[in-house]
């Protein structure tokens, strides 16, 4: 079986130019995942870095993910095909240090479930991209996220901003 390169790994990105920081993408997300309209269900969220610029956080699916290497329970593993991180919920103990060790926020943890828990790509059909009403949502590489993310920082000259400098 051929595997992707992991460059080729797909995820929800978000074209900040269109994304009005509505959050109808958080409340698609945790109906389907947690039947339960609350953002702390949600494995997408909405971050306002600025009042021109609203960005989406899911999981972006690190090379050599650093939440599978923190997890001391080996509950963590990172799909070889499709870069998703797989929760086994039998090993997690929650102890956060995955939470911890992701660079995005895109691990949290279910407190009612004891577990944590990643965006799983909806089983490659998103529910927060069916869901977006300014079609600021799709499946993208990391190439595709970064020219996205510097475009838009540029065109709104907020490259000078210190709060998006010290994140791109």
């Amino acid at each position: 079986m051929n595997n992707p390169s992991k460059n080729a790994w797909k995820f929800v990105i978000c074209d900040p130019e269109k994304c009005s920081g509505c959050e109808l993408c958080v409340y698609a997300c945790s109906l389907k995942k947690a039947n339960a309209f609350s953002p702390f269900k949600s494995r997408i969220q909405v971050i306002r870095f600025h009042p021109l610029l609203n960005l989406t956080v899911s999981c972006l699916l690190c090379d050599d993910a650093p939440c599978v290497k923190a997890c001391p329970a080996d509950a963590l593993e990172q799909s070889k095909e499709t870069g998703v991180i797989l929760i086994d919920k039998e090993k997690c103990t929650t102890c956060g240090w995955c939470v911890q060790a992701c660079p995005y926020g895109a691990m949290q943890i279910d407190l009612d479930a004891k577990v944590v828990f990643a965006c799983d790509l909806c089983e490659g059909e998103p529910k927060c991209i069916e869901w977006c009403p300014e079609d600021a949502l799709e499946l993208g590489d990391k190439k595709a996220y970064s020219e996205k993310v510097h475009e838009s920082i540029e065109k709104n000259e907020l490259s000078q901003s210190p709060e998006v400098k010290k994140r791109f």
